[in-house]
């Protein structure tokens, strides 16, 4: 029988505390009892007290297996810091010496020793194993258990086997604990580590301090996270990205505008990320830029911010390390940055990996396209992927995400809700969103072929809207309860019986519409000082238009050559009233602010004393000077006439790249001389063709020049004929 014992005068003892967190005491009393635990607590909940309580309450040592070295070593420092034996608590890995290894052994056969923190590869070795099986071990706790699934965000193979290893060790109660897991993941934990009638703990998902928000990722990003950063200085926070490139490139223009920044990833060697990682801690810097080899085993309450410069691979990467917001309760701001194209490159990656593998991957990617292109509430949407539910009107921090405090325009849907939850049911259930949708607007491919869908009077019976429509809207029913997705099945959509009864008996249903993520969008928004979005001085952008017009046509030249729209646009948020200052505007170098600029920046100065406009100081970002190295090496190998191709290749650029840094040259008012290089292209006919028809345009967008020349020439041709119109008619 189980029996209730006092942990409040232990708990006191050890951690000073007078009571418990959440599900903490229940959690402690069934592992107090022997029997096996399974623990779900997000990030910040109070997770590792859980086992350590007992294990210093309990005779014997307890095995806690953790996949992160640095996580082992913070949790270690922390008990060590309780008690007056240092052997208290051990760590048994890679990085200990053989006098190290004599040590721990020694003290956990001296009894002293409460917590043995191990590597599963650590726990893999006989010599370790073997030593163990001669010792008393009150419990093992499986640290990270995620770690075990594929299902899971962060899969480690060696996992898989821990079930073993334990049996072979002692047969004591396991138990296992995850900040993120769905249902899948859950089933997968307790199916292989042999403890499926453990006793089940599951915490709430919501964290009401965070609040969310999704930005559209802009070629301007850098500035963007540069600005966001510099209205919270003094503050800690986190900034992840995918690549170790990128954390170098983002912790290196952080720095030059002047905030406290370092790079933490696999590739720098250990000493160097244990000493960023303590700059963190002792707030010797503000900022860390990290690949997600960061974080885990950081436990610092007060960090305010987490920005996502790239978006995760899944949503549960994306809840955890968001979770590092505001432990101590708080406030925590989570920005994401996505673009549809990041997405695409995730989904490249994928492709050697085997088809299972591929199969899981893109089913947790979509999960994340969901969330960041739904206009619902983020924090319902992110807890109906943890399965549960919650109110989006009186639930607890409701109203912190930027859905909530923009919301977009609903409509009344039921009818094609009706549309929707029919042809699942008609396609017997067997199709994922993707299909569902193809087969509503008609539009084939071999999946459908193979069941004759096609045939189907219903194909094509919501072809009156696009598929991002319907798309969305199968988000939105998801999250009503009208629909499941069947995840063994890799995101097979299925009816509930709700849906089943929503047919025959329809309701109302307001949908959202949805965002429309285009990665040169919303570049009229920028963030001020206070932290609130403000938009571009329309009336200043009219009257700099109007006289780019005049200053074209005296010249006789389309507007574009003078300065681009964006351009135009930076100088409505920015109101420069230098020459100097116009140098720093989007996509004006020196030559053209000399050219151009004069007329422009007597007009902005008038209108800001006119309308006694308060000029943004803070919101010229400088750059790393990397870039400005690259132009000078495109601009002296193209005067040496150098193939284009070779240029690109030697900067280790694809020739998209390439053209790409040879417009911001030749916008910004540079001279660039690739005429030897169109040369080999495009005959003298077909160069006149396309220079005449870029004089007449009223833009200079490529898409309508292809869109005009229909298929007669290809984008990299009209890129490169608009380089040298600019060239000669602008700089």
């Amino acid at each position: 029988m189980n029996e209730e014992i006092d942990l409040y005068g232990p708990l006191k003892k050890f951690f000073g505390f007078n009571k418990f967190k959440g599900l903490q005491e229940e959690v402690i009393q069934s592992i107090i009892n022997k029997q096996d635990t399974f623990v779900i607590m997000p990030t910040g909940g109070g997770k590792s007290l859980c086992y350590q309580l007992p294990a210093l309450m309990t005779e014997g040592t307890a095995i806690v297996v953790s996949p992160l070295i640095a996580l082992m070593k913070n949790q270690v420092d922390a008990i060590r810091g309780i008690s007056e034996h240092r052997g208290i608590a051990h760590v048994l890995n890679s990085s200990l010496n053989k006098t190290d290894v004599a040590q721990v052994k020694s003290d956990i056969e001296s009894g002293i020793t409460k917590l043995l923190y191990v590597a599963p590869e650590s726990l893999i070795k006989e010599e370790y194993a073997s030593f163990l099986r001669t010792q008393k071990i009150s419990f093992v706790a499986i640290d990270e258990a995620h770690c075990i699934s594929e299902w899971g965000h962060d899969f480690r193979p060696e996992y898989r086997n821990l079930r073993h290893i334990i049996k072979q060790i002692d047969n004591v109660p396991v138990i296992g604990l995850t900040a993120t897991a769905t249902e899948k993941v859950q089933e997968d934990i307790l199916k292989t580590l042999g403890i499926t009638d453990a006793k089940t703990f599951k915490a709430s998902f919501n964290r009401p301090n965070l609040f969310y928000e999704v930005k559209p990722k802009t070629k301007d990003v850098d500035k963007d996270i540069i600005r966001f950063v510099k209205q919270r200085i003094g503050k800690s926070g986190i900034i992840y990205c995918l690549s170790r490139k990128k954390v170098e490139e983002i912790a290196q223009v952080l720095q030059v505008n002047g905030i406290k920044a370092v790079p933490y990833h696999a590739g720098l060697d250990a000493k160097t990320r244990v000493k960023h990682q303590d700059m963190f801690l002792m707030e010797d810097c503000d900022v860390v830029v990290a690949t997600i080899a960061f974080g885990m085993g950081i436990d610092k309450p007060d960090v305010r911010f987490v920005i996502h410069h790239d978006i995760p691979k899944s949503l549960e990467s994306y809840y955890q390390e968001t979770g590092r917001a505001g432990r101590d309760g708080g406030e925590g701001y989570c920005l994401a940055f996505y673009a549809y194209k990041d997405i695409e490159k995730l989904e490249k990656f994928m492709a050697s990996k085997p088809v299972a593998e591929q199969e899981i991957g893109h089913a947790l990617l979509q999960e994340v396209v969901g969330y960041a292109e739904t206009s619902m509430n983020r924090r319902k949407y992110i807890l109906h992927y943890f399965g549960e539910e919650f109110d989006d009107v009186n639930g607890l921090g409701a109203e912190l995400d930027d859905n909530t405090k923009n919301p977009k325009k609903k409509h009344e849907a039921q009818d094609q809700v009706i549309k929707l939850l029919s042809v699942v049911r008609d396609t017997k259930e067997k199709y994922k969103s993707k299909d569902i949708v193809s087969t509503i607007i008609g539009r084939e491919n071999a999946m459908l072929n193979s069941h004759r869908t096609p045939r189907q009077p219903f194909f094509g019976i919501g072809k009156d809207k696009e598929d991002v429509y319907w798309m969305a809207l199968i988000r939105q029913v998801l999250v009503a309860g009208y629909l499941r997705k069947e995840i063994e099945q890799y995101g097979v959509v299925k009816l509930t019986e709700k849906g089943v009864s929503y047919i025959s008996s329809p309701v109302s249903f307001m949908m959202t519409e949805d965002h429309i993520y285009d990665s040169d969008n919303d570049s009229s928004i920028i963030t001020n000082t206070k932290g609130s979005s403000v938009a571009i001085d329309d009336k200043l952008t009219a009257i700099l238009k109007n006289l780019r017009k005049n200053l074209a046509k005296k010249i006789g030249v389309p507007p574009f050559a003078v300065f681009q729209d964006p351009s135009l646009d930076d100088m409505a948020l920015k109101y420069p009233i230098t020459i100097q200052d116009l140098s720093n505007v989007h996509g004006v170098g020196e030559g053209k602010a000399r050219k151009y600029g004069r007329e422009f920046v007597k007009v902005i100065a008038a209108y800001v004393e006119e309308n006694d406009i308060l000029r943004p100081d803070d919101l010229v970002v400088k750059s790393t000077g990397v870039n400005s190295g690259l132009k000078l090496y495109i601009i002296q190998n193209t005067d040496r006439k150098l193939p284009l191709i070779d240029i690109a290749k030697s900067k280790g650029l694809v020739m998209e790249e390439l053209i790409k840094e040879m417009e911001a040259i030749i916008f910004s008012g540079t001279k660039l001389n690739i005429e030897y290089s169109i040369e080999e292209l495009l005959d003298e006919d077909q160069q006149e063709e396309i220079f005449d028809y870029f004089m007449e345009a009223e833009t200079d967008k490529i898409q309508e020049a292809l869109d005009e020349f229909d298929g007669d020439y290809d984008e990299e041709e009209l890129r490169l004929m608009r380089i040298k119109f600019i060239n000669e008619v602008a700089n």
